[in-house]
């Protein structure tokens, strides 16, 4: 004899059933739950330099994630995108949405073109798939028809020729001669000005007189000594800039073409020219030390660096033309060492 089953053993007998009976059906509503995508376009037929619209609806779950495309035709030069809508929401039905989403486009080509078949990125938990439309979109683009018999071709037409009117320059005449008057007017006030101090206006255009060798070898030699390139290890550059400075006083003080010759070249010609003993050997020096320089790679020391400089120095003070008044001299050590 069979016993009875408890109550528990009757609920799980149940519930076992119902999952059975549930679990065949769970599947296909599972696949079902997929979004649905659908496109067509808004004409399907246009003329050449039309628009359309391409519109891609998706039906979705609204835990479910979909993203539409930047929308591209296969051919740039048929079709061309001009806007892309936002997402517009159509519907909504409990849980399900209805999403449409506008691609407003230009056709540039006649005949039949096929768009292809849109689709939108679907991601749910750990899917992420492509989900397109059923049917391909088919795009009909007409263009008007020419009858060039019926039509005549002219040529362009010649540019006329419009007789000159006074009025239409008669402003610009105007302000032209009040802006001559103007300048006439403070050019005669400035001359007036510059003859009650004994000068003249064309003067002011004249060019400024060159310097003196001398005074323009003190200028730069006094820069290149506030530029303080042997103090940044910057030998060759020093010793380059200041033997330039010493070939351009030859030149302009002898006439001497100092700046195409050797060191050895320029003390040949130097031996014609009178100068003081201690000068000459200043010069030689000063050039033997920027050969070793620039061609040795040598690193003077501090103290001889600043001995070329002050060698170069005096011997421009000691060579300028007698002639010059020593009190002009500009530069802090020509004064001090006149002082002494």
């Amino acid at each position: 004899m069979k016993r009875p089953l408890s109550l528990p053993a009757l609920l799980a007998a149940a519930l076992s059933a119902l999952l059975a009976a549930a679990l065949p059906a769970a599947f296909p509503v599972a696949a079902q739950q997929r979004p649905r995508v659908t496109a067509h376009l808004e004409p399907d037929s246009v003329f050449i330099g039309d628009r359309f619209e391409v519109v891609i609806e998706v039906e979705k779950d609204l835990v479910q994630t979909v993203s539409f495309p930047e929308f591209d035709t296969p051919d740039r030069s048929a079709v061309e995108l001009v806007e892309s809508l936002p997402v517009d929401t159509l519907a909504r039905d409990g849980r399900l949405l209805k999403l449409a989403k506008r691609y407003r486009l230009a056709a540039f080509q006649e005949g039949r073109l096929n768009l292809g078949s849109p689709g939108v990125l679907y991601a749910d938990k750990n899917i992420v798939d492509t989900l397109y439309a059923a049917d391909s979109l088919l795009l009909r683009v007409g263009t008007f028809a020419i009858d060039s018999t019926s039509q005549s071709i002219y040529d362009l037409k010649g540019q006329r020729t419009l007789p000159f009117r006074l009025a239409e320059i008669k402003g610009y005449l105007t302000w032209g001669l009040a802006a001559l008057l103007l300048l006439a007017a403070a050019g005669f006030g400035l001359d007036r000005y510059l003859r009650r101090r004994g000068r003249r206006l064309k003067e002011l255009f004249k060019p400024a007189p060159p310097l003196p060798p001398h005074l323009a070898a003190i200028r730069a030699l006094e820069t290149l000594h506030h530029q303080k390139l042997w103090q940044n290890n910057r030998h060759k550059q020093y010793y380059s800039a200041l033997t330039e400075i010493l070939r351009t006083y030859l030149a302009g003080r002898w006439g001497v073409g100092a700046m195409e010759m050797t060191t050895d070249e320029i003390l040949d010609a130097m031996r014609t020219i009178e100068l003081p003993d201690k000068a000459r050997m200043d010069l030689t020096a000063i050039l033997r030390d920027a050969d070793l320089v620039k061609f040795a790679k040598a690193h003077p020391e501090a103290e001889q660096n600043e001995t070329d400089y002050q060698k170069a120095y005096y011997f421009v003070e000691e060579t300028k033309p007698a002639t010059e008044d020593p009190t002009a001299e500009e530069g802090p050590m020509g004064k001090n060492e006149q002082e002494r």
